[in-house]
């Protein structure tokens, strides 16, 4: 305590420092010290014995301080020095600048500025701050961590919300420890009888009817386990109806969940309403001719794609006639046709011509099903253009260059003309596709592609030149 009620530091009780004494305060106080006269120029620094990251500084004595600071820096200098020089107060008594040598070293610290007895002299005090600027970096880099899985996390949070959105599906989340809902999804709002919103966060036992939370999660727990996982039964409380639940149990977090579909007795008549609507767009919309027939190949249905190709104004025009009346080889080809497909369930791929309105003839690719209907039955056939093949099949093989277009013709021919006429017919093309796969396969290595092929450099070589390789692959 201050009895005399006086600074300790006045000049009655100011203490006694040796010059000796005061350096090893200084450089003790302080990382770096300097004495810098107003021209900039060093005359003495003491660097602190307990920070050895510094260095030794002994060549910055007598040398201008401008030749060791940033470019950067340099202003901040000038204003101090300025202001000293026309003995003005600086407004700021303190300085952040970046050091370097010739080293390519660099570090930044905060010097002080303080006066000292000679005018022409200042003292700069300063403090390292590179365990500042590791820190902050430290933090910089844990917040870009911590936004990058936040981003990660509203990603897959996106997705989640999505599939849970769009899918078909029932589906109830719930806690395996306590019963309630989790989650679920507009499907399952739907069939418990409420709105989404209303139910998570409630029991899921308590839309059920006649049963307890309890007994509700041991039969959960029971058909998991079960070999056979059969469903639970159940009645809804709000709607009367009895659903099947059909529950899977994971752990996330540390915390069992059960994932549970709900299947009720319309959800069957829901996918069956919503596939045929979509196969009633494809049969009307859809590229490829359809044509419906009884069982005796008698045509009931065809849509417009089926028209175009035969050039039909209308279906009136061909409903009712039989569909060899449009084949070629007329009630040969359907006999082929409907007795594949009966006795197999279907025919794969039939080729033939397509007889039009008007005598044109249109090569066609057919695959026939056998449609079994408690009433109605017949056969569906689908009927899709292949005149685009007729200019493989027809060529001569030659040993020119095969384009492109005419190796996805040759592939196109499989499974609809017997495999000695398209080997005779493609023997080049599959020479070529070969020689290219193992050229890429090797990445252009020739020595590597001759070995892979059983051939020699110098044939391979030939055969590059003969199929139009050798440029497009470059020389080595």
């Amino acid at each position: 305590m201050n009895t005399r009620e006086r600074d300790f530091w006045d000049d009655g009780s100011a203490p006694r420092i040796d010059p000796e004494q005061f350096n090893e305060i200084v450089a003790t106080a302080a990382d770096l010290a300097i004495v810098l006269d107003l021209k900039g120029t060093i005359q003495s620094l003491v660097v602190n014995p307990l920070n050895p990251t510094i260095g030794r500084l002994d060549h910055w004595e007598k040398r201008n301080i401008r030749d060791f600071l940033a470019e950067d820096s340099l202003p901040k200098l000038e204003k101090q020095l300025a202001a000293y020089s026309k003995g003005e107060v600086p407004a700021s008594d303190s300085i952040e600048v970046n050091h370097f040598d010739n080293a390519n070293w660099e570090f930044p610290i905060r010097y002080t500025l303080h006066r000292t007895g000679d005018k022409d002299m200042i003292l700069m005090l300063g403090r390292d701050l590179r365990p500042v600027a590791e820190l902050q970096h430290r933090l910089v880099k844990a917040q870009l961590a911590l936004e990058k899985d936040y981003e990660t996390h509203r990603d897959f949070q996106t997705r989640y919300r999505v599939i849970m959105d769009t899918t078909r599906d029932a589906l109830v989340l719930v806690d395996a420890a306590s019963g309630r809902i989790n989650d679920l999804n507009a499907a399952a709002g739907g069939v418990l009888g409420a709105e989404p919103d209303a139910l998570a966060g409630s029991q899921f036992g308590n839309e059920i009817e006649g049963i307890k939370r309890g007994e509700l999660l041991d039969q959960l727990s029971a058909s998991v386990s079960a070999e056979t996982s059969a469903p639970v039964t159940v009645k809804i409380r709000r709607t009367g109806k009895e659903i099947a639940i059909h529950p899977r149990l994971f752990r996330a977090g540390g915390e069992k969940t059960f994932l549970c579909r709900l299947e009720g007795p319309e959800t069957p008549e829901v996918f069956a309403e919503e596939l045929a609507e979509v196969l009633t767009i494809l049969y009307r919309e859809g590229a490829d001719a359809i044509v419906f027939t009884d069982r005796t190949g008698t045509i009931r249905s065809a849509n417009e794609a089926f028209l175009n190709l035969t050039e039909v104004g209308q279906l009136s025009d061909i409903k009712g006639k039989s569909f060899a009346d449009y084949l070629s080889r007329g009630s040969v080809d359907l006999k082929v046709l409907l007795d594949n497909a009966a006795r197999n369930g279907t025919m794969p791929v039939y080729s033939t011509r397509l007889d039009s309105a008007y005598g044109s003839k249109i090569s066609v690719e057919i695959s026939a099903t056998h449609v079994e209907a408690r009433t109605n039955g017949g056969f569906a056939f689908v009927v899709r253009d292949a005149s685009r093949m007729d200019v493989v099949r027809d060529a001569p093989v030659t040993s020119g260059p095969v384009s492109n277009e005419a190796m996805q013709n040759v592939m196109g021919l499989v499974g609809s003309a017997p495999l000695k006429d398209i080997v005779s017919a493609t023997t080049d093309v599959v020479e070529k596709m070969c020689i290219e796969t193992a050229v890429d396969l090797t990445r252009n290595n020739r020595v590597a592609a001759a070995e892979m092929l059983g051939l020699s450099r110098q044939s391979l070589y030939v055969k590059l030149r003969k199929y139009g390789l050798l440029n497009k692959a470059g020389e080595d």
